[in-house]
């Protein structure tokens, strides 16, 4: 017997519609997953460059007062060129640095025997989206801080 031509008989070729539209529905799902998660470890590299910028400017800020007495406001003293603030790693960050007679700083005085580091996001970038940990001080006497519109920790951020 012969096999009747016919709609059957024939050789499958391509994709159905129905597996298009399932590959398509689980690629959407895998990226509404995956999309969030590379944002947020972004926002986490990118914080990891200001909180590094900010230690070694304590850093660098303890080497001239160990030298000099007194912290410097002066970017050139503690090598960096330019002025407050500074880009800082891949320019998602600037620093700023606030030297007087105590860690308020209200007031910089160029030379004193305390200091406050800040690193904010910079306001046109994307790291300016992150509400979690938006900026991170520093002080003289080590202590971390954060500010965030969200539930941002210093032991949540600066870890």
């Amino acid at each position: 017997m012969k096999a009747i031509p016919g709609f059957w008989a024939r050789t499958a070729k391509g994709f159905t519609l129905v597996e298009l539209l399932t590959a398509m529905v689980i690629v959407a799902i895998l990226m509404a997953v995956a999309i969030p998660s590379y944002r947020a470890q972004t926002q986490k590299s990118r914080r990891t460059e200001a909180k590094t910028a900010l230690l070694d400017l304590a850093s660098r800020e303890e080497r001239y007062n160990s030298t000099n007495s007194a912290y410097s406001s002066t970017p050139g003293d503690v090598g960096y060129s330019g002025t407050w603030p500074i880009k800082v790693g891949s320019g998602y960050y600037e620093i700023t640095a606030c030297v007087a007679a105590n860690t308020t700083c209200a007031t910089d005085t160029g030379k004193g025997q305390a200091f406050l580091l800040t690193a904010q996001p910079v306001s046109s970038g994307p790291q300016a989206a992150d509400t979690q940990c938006a900026s991170f001080t520093l002080d003289n006497t080590g202590l971390q801080k954060v500010s965030g519109t969200s539930s941002g920790t210093p032991s949540n951020c600066w870890n």
